[in-house]
């Protein structure tokens, strides 16, 4: 692509209005909505991927803005995180970190997304995405729905108080005060400052998965849940459509069955979909490309004012590494008063801190960390994976058996339904 700078939306011929908004009917400065609110089902792995796929490739932002921005639905939640929010930390660099928080709607309300019989109405899914201030390299986060917190109060669109209440699940905060609640316990419980959110839904999932002819996995084992439906040879391969979102919603049968292994194969499947989009010949298909911005687009509402502002965060990525974009998990353990659920860890602080701090992630948190340049199962560009071994593959110690900390990777990645 070439590296002249993105035209501003004015150069581009299309007003800055042009994201579709409603008056504020309740005299509330600073509301602004492209259209009628509307509730979404969670998508676990949408916003990440495409937020690392513009990061990646660098696609054109005017054809983004001009062709695609009348899609996105705009909504400020400003109002609603309080006047006690914690102060962006300021660091050197060309450019601010970005702290933006990924979040889904669990309810089946909508077309496309009566997927099951279950009622859904919470969020399965937070995921918080750092970009450094060097656009060097970038990290989420994921947060386990399971975690036990002390949640703050919350504000409501009307402004009343939805009162604080400690001991309960992460996502109760998104049942009882959707998006706008889950930011406001993210920043209270972290101190992290968010710049940006985005909440996804499952309706454009299987269309961008089709728009880049499916996305390699490697399963280790049938994954069959009648359940839920859903019924998944085992082997090396590309899956599309409802057999991708099946993939990343399965849970019981495969693996340990928990939460945890789950967050970790969606983390692996949106490695493997950037790497593809990257490393394959997508970029040379302009179809596919149209058809996954415009189904990723479709299904996003975010605070980001337009599609020039959101597109300039992926210009700004453009020259970044498959192996510099890493996915982790926040320090935890299970929880001995309340079987089932989680607890962060005081590692978790340390995440937090650097997150504030635009640090990158230290070795020991990136214990476990799964990266875009090597997918677990499928190798990897990258001369240095997480092991410290080309491509990512297993070390050995000088008698040619496998190091302790190889075979406890093995083991988290088989716990995740992952291959190894």
């Amino acid at each position: 692509m070439p590296d002249e700078q993105p035209p501003s939306p004015d150069a581009a011929g299309t007003p800055r209005a042009e994201a579709r908004r409603k008056p504020d009917t309740r005299g509330r400065a600073g509301r602004r909505k492209a259209r009628a609110r509307r509730r979404h089902t969670v998508a676990r792995v949408l916003v990440v991927t495409t937020v690392v796929l513009a990061m990646v490739t660098g696609l054109s932002v005017v054809f983004l803005y001009r062709s695609l921005n009348g899609d996105l639905t705009v909504e400020d939640l400003s109002e609603q995180l309080g006047d006690d929010r914690p102060s962006a930390v300021a660091v050197d660099g060309p450019q601010d970190p970005l702290n933006i928080l990924v979040m889904g709607d669990d309810t089946r309300e909508g077309v496309g997304n009566a997927i099951d019989q279950e009622a859904g109405g919470g969020s399965d899914t937070t995921i918080l995405f750092h970009l450094s201030a060097d656009r060097e390299n970038a990290y989420g986060v994921s947060i386990p729905r399971d975690s036990l917190v002390d949640r703050p109060e919350c504000f409501t669109e009307d402004g009343d108080v939805i009162p604080a209440e400690d001991g309960v699940m992460w996502n109760a905060a998104y049942s009882i005060g959707g998006p706008a609640c889950t930011m406001r316990q993210f920043e209270q419980l972290t101190g992290v400052k968010l710049d940006n959110y985005v909440v996804v839904d499952f309706q454009g999932f299987q269309d961008m998965v089709d728009a880049i002819d499916g996305v390699e996995v490697c399963i280790p084992e049938d994954i069959s849940d009648p359940a839920h439906g859903i019924n998944i040879p085992a082997g090396t391969r590309e899956i599309e459509g409802k057999e991708a979102l099946n993939y990343v919603r399965a849970r019981y049968t495969l693996g340990d069955g928990s939460d945890i292994g789950r967050i970790k194969r969606q983390q692996a499947f949106i490695a493997a979909m950037a790497k593809k989009v990257v490393s394959g010949n997508v970029l040379a298909r302009p179809d596919r490309v149209v058809n996954f911005l415009d189904a990723a687009v479709d299904s996003l509402t975010t605070d980001f004012d337009n599609l020039f502002a959101l597109g300039k965060v992926g210009y700004s990525f453009q020259h970044i590494g498959l192996d510099n974009i890493k996915f982790i998990t926040v320090p935890f353990e299970y929880s001995e008063v309340d079987p089932g659920r989680v607890e962060w860890l005081p590692e978790a602080e340390q995440v937090w801190r650097r997150v504030a701090n635009d640090e990158p992630l230290s070795r020991r948190l990136q214990d476990g960390v799964i990266d875009a340049g090597n997918v677990p199962g499928l190798g990897g560009d990258s001369s240095d994976g997480p092991s410290g071994s080309p491509s990512g593959s297993p070390s050995t110690s000088p008698s040619g058996t496998p190091r302790p900390d190889d075979e406890e990777r093995a083991r988290e990645l088989e716990a995740a339904g992952l291959c190894a």
